[in-house]
């Protein structure tokens, strides 16, 4: 609540005319009746007034009307626009604390639970004010104001509507206590659905080629079931609500109360015909209590999921006083040890050093923590222990922003958006980039030739993700749009897999220009690219268990080799009939200090 009332407080304005005008136009709703029991008295002569006083009444009357809908106006204007406001500023706070969340944050999440947070929540916070909130406040005025105004007529008429109001607020109590736990479920259920909705969407290719749409189509089913029941659930709540049973006895028995007082001549038919009108005035509260009190009971579970969202811990912490400069590329890691939340780490004891302007192959059997090395140089992750140092600068002591907008990866699974081709490249520079550098980005990157027989060219809006290109028309684009930045550190990650090898020469020959004088981590099994690599860091089982040229750990690494065999490169053979491992008597090539004295 105390979030929901920050963001409520930012607009005072409307805050006060919402609250204002709903007070002035209840005030005046319930002025109506006391004006209508003046004319019956004044018809029937009770008060000893002329028939002249009807008039007098009428135009009263059209006066509290007119000023009661001009109130009402103010009101309605002023809580529609808070409720769009929150909407609005909670859907901006979500979306900031999406972007600043690691990526072990986001890799703990469901996608489609996130868009049902971020869409279906943000709007329930809309809902829950206007006209949710906007209800309430009209029903609890429509329920203390009519007091004033009954004891004004006669203190003993108090007594009826009082003891309705006590047990009013008890039997609410305990209607929210019950409705609570079935509204947060039912946003629980809603992102069930919407999660496994979003993964199927994702994954139809696979749902397809497998023949398993009855068994997504039955998981839907029970999704939905779900999602139905807990609505069945508020339903039946709401169907056991009990002060709308309870408002028959108070109407009638303030009716009962009303006449004997009247027929006692302590007050007049007027004032009974006002007070049957108040008490009237009490049956909005008691009806619109059912429905608007379950819209704030979702809208209240809707903020905990937000909240849940924007309070989450942050893994990755950023220095308002960052280093922010220029990187020459100096790469060090100091017995580097890194882990995913719980188990055992991906990388352990990792050290080695990269001089600015190297290219540095980085090689290992699958899963032995290739990528993840290179994901704690930009701090995608946070190491557990150690220490990684970008130009004699701890990583953690940079600014996150001048430290990634410095260091440009190129990953095999290329992440394109359903924009224009020219945008996709420009997405680096936010937009910034002018079409004769995208242009420029495009040749080297030797995709140029292709968006040309695109429709429309740079213009061409493609799929989301990419999907109405091929692998290398991907990677391409991901090429261009990487040396664009004209970054100071480079990641390939397998970038080329997707290309055949005509068109992998010429964007070599591009990397090569662009890469003078860049630091450059290498992801490759390929030779060809292993090849001009300055050096080749041989990880196994997230260890670094060698490092060399590639020359150099053909000769003495067989687990180099044997990463190698699997793949058709027929230069294995050559340099490996160079020379065979060295023996227990040969001299050793120098290995890393973690490696000492360990076996082979």
């Amino acid at each position: 609540m105390r979030w929901l009332w920050s963001h409520l407080r930012r607009h005072p304005q409307h805050l006060a005319g919402f609250l204002g005008g709903s007070l002035v136009m209840i005030v005046l709703n319930a002025a109506v009746p006391l004006f209508t029991g003046d004319a019956f008295d004044a018809v029937l002569g009770e008060r000893g007034e002329p028939a002249s006083a009807l008039w007098a009444i009428t135009l009263a009357m059209l006066a509290l009307v007119t000023a009661r809908g001009l109130s009402d106006l103010v009101a309605r204007m002023g809580s529609e626009v808070l409720a769009k406001r929150l909407e609005r500023d909670a859907r901006d706070e979500l979306y900031v604390a999406l972007l600043g969340k690691s990526q072990t944050f986001h890799n703990r999440q469901r996608v489609g639970d996130l868009m049902a947070r971020a869409a279906n929540d943000i709007r329930q916070l809309s809902i829950m004010i206007s006209p949710g909130v906007d209800l309430i406040v009209d029903s609890w005025l429509n329920g203390l104001v009519p007091f004033f105004f009954i004891a004004a007529i006669d203190p003993r008429l108090l007594l009826v509507p009082g003891v309705y109001t006590l047990v009013f607020v008890f039997a609410l109590r305990h209607y929210m206590r019950r409705l609570n736990p079935v509204s947060t479920r039912m946003r629980e259920q809603f992102g069930e659905l919407n999660a496994g909705l979003n993964q199927a969407v994702r994954g139809i290719e696979v749902i397809k080629v497998t023949a398993q749409e009855g068994q997504e189509r039955r998981r839907f089913r029970a999704d939905a079931r779900l999602y139905r029941d807990s609505f069945v659930r508020n339903g039946l709540i709401q169907a056991r609500y009990l002060p709308t049973f309870l408002y028959a006895f108070a109407v009638a028995g303030a009716l009962g109360h009303g006449l004997m007082l009247q027929g006692a001549g302590a007050i007049t038919v007027g004032d009974l015909v006002a007070y049957m009108g108040l008490v009237v005035m009490l049956g909005f509260p008691t009806q619109i209590s059912i429905f608007t009190f379950s819209l704030v009971q979702i809208g209240i579970a809707s903020s905990r999921r937000i909240l849940d969202i924007i309070g989450a811990e942050a893994e990755l912490e950023q220095r308002h006083d960052g280093r922010a400069a220029p990187i020459a590329g100096e790469i060090v890691f100091e017995d580097v040890t890194f882990g995913y939340d719980e188990g055992d780490p991906v990388l352990r004891g990792v050290t080695f050093s990269v001089r600015p302007g190297e290219t540095v192959a980085i090689v290992g059997e699958t899963g032995s923590g290739k990528s993840t090395l290179t994901k704690l140089v930009p701090r995608i992750y946070d190491v557990t222990s150690g220490r990684i140092l970008v130009d004699g600068v701890d990583v953690r002591d940079w600014d996150l922003d001048s430290l990634r907008s410095q260091i440009s990866t190129i990953e095999q699974d290329i992440v394109l958006f359903s924009r224009s081709v020219a945008e996709n490249i420009a997405f680096s520079l936010g937009q910034r980039a002018d079409r004769e550098a995208v242009v420029r980005a495009a040749e080297d990157a030797q995709a140029a030739e292709f968006i040309a027989e695109l429709d429309d060219g740079y213009d061409t809006v493609i799929g989301e993700r990419g999907v109405t290109l091929s692998g290398g028309q991907r990677q391409r684009l991901a090429i261009a749009r990487a040396l664009l930045t004209e970054p100071a550190i480079l990641v390939l990650d397998d970038s080329t897999s997707a290309i055949d090898s005509a068109t992998e020469d010429l964007i070599q020959q591009a990397i090569g220009r662009v890469l003078d004088g860049r630091t450059t981590l290498l992801i490759t099994h390929r030779l060809s690219q292993i090849r001009w690599a300055d050096k080749v860091l041989l990880l196994r089982r997230g260890e670094l268990v060698d490092y060399g040229t590639h020359d150099e750990l053909i000769r003495r690494s067989r687990l180099y080799r044997r990463i190698f065999s699997h793949y058709d490169e027929v230069e294995v053979a050559a340099d490996a009939a160079a020379g065979p491992p060295a023996g227990p008597g040969e001299p050793k090539a120098p290995v890393l200090e973690s490696e000492q004295g360990r076996a082979r």
